[in-house]
């Protein structure tokens, strides 16, 4: 069988992140959020520091999922259908918002929580799935590494690294960390658009 040709493609544009005020007494830094045609399927993608008692209790979600990827500190959440819990430095927690919830998320610990949250639209039909949760501990994120770079795959796949995580929209989501003079390659399928 023959092998696809490998296309390379630049980087089209870089976004710096804006600053704004999100829940109560929140600050977020947004680098997706204004361009949702030109990011089908993500949302939104926002890094968040948050100190108590800051932070962002009960709103809706739906039709869409929330990636939350903690960087440091911790996360505690609860919805209106009795789910809760928490997430810790390192860990994930993929909510599938589907037919709808309400929602809250508050810092766990005293000093600065910081992390990322990715949005991603459900497929047309699967907006109205059931709300579900999935949590990976940093245990349960594959890494790989060599010489200078490691990388987690947090959704999709790199090299033969695959998460655990069960999507409805297929996406890579990867965490990259550099050392100074290395470099980062990897492949994504035709149809991936960010």
């Amino acid at each position: 069988q023959q092998q696809p040709a490998k296309v390379v493609r630049s980087v089209s544009r870089i976004l710096k992140a804006r600053e704004q005020s999100e829940g109560v007494g929140a600050k977020v830094f947004r680098t997706v959020g204004s361009l949702v045609d030109t990011f089908d399927p993500f949302l939104l993608l926002d890094e968040f520091h948050v100190k108590p008692p800051a932070g962002f209790p009960d709103h809706p979600h739906r039709g869409f999922e929330t990636i939350t990827y903690m960087i440091e500190g911790s996360f505690k959440h609860a919805d209106n259908q009795g789910n809760s819990g928490t997430i810790h430095t390192g860990a994930v927690q993929w909510m599938t918002a589907g037919r709808g919830l309400i929602h809250s998320e508050l810092p766990a610990t005293a000093g600065v929580n910081r992390g990322l949250q990715l949005w991603v639209n459900l497929p047309a039909a699967d907006k109205m799935v059931k709300p579900a949760y999935q949590d990976l501990e940093p245990e349960d994120i594959p890494t790989y590494e060599e010489e200078g770079v490691r990388v987690k795959v947090i959704a999709g796949h790199y090299r033969d690294y695959k998460s655990q995580v069960s999507m409805h929209a297929q996406i890579v989501y990867l965490d990259v960390e550099m050392q100074p003079g290395t470099s980062f390659e990897t492949e994504l399928d035709e149809e991936y658009d960010g």
